[in-house]
């Protein structure tokens, strides 16, 4: 089983501080993490602190490896 985390920092605002709009979407996802069962198939998109879409989480694989 895989989690996946992508996140496109390219799509971020010009002047935008992408160090800490990173460690911003880290922490919210990272600390969202208890809401899902973390089995294969569960994600969900990943947005920035202007609540634009910027990327996504997934788990993958089997669940019994």
């Amino acid at each position: 089983m895989k989690f996946l985390l992508e996140v496109d920092l390219d799509g971020m605002e010009p002047g935008e501080d992408t160090v800490r709009e990173l460690g911003r979407i880290l922490r919210y996802w990272g600390g969202n993490l208890h809401h899902y069962d973390l089995k294969p198939g569960d994600g969900s998109d990943v947005y920035d602190s202007a609540y634009r879409e910027v990327g996504r989480w997934s788990v993958t694989g089997d669940a019994g490896a």
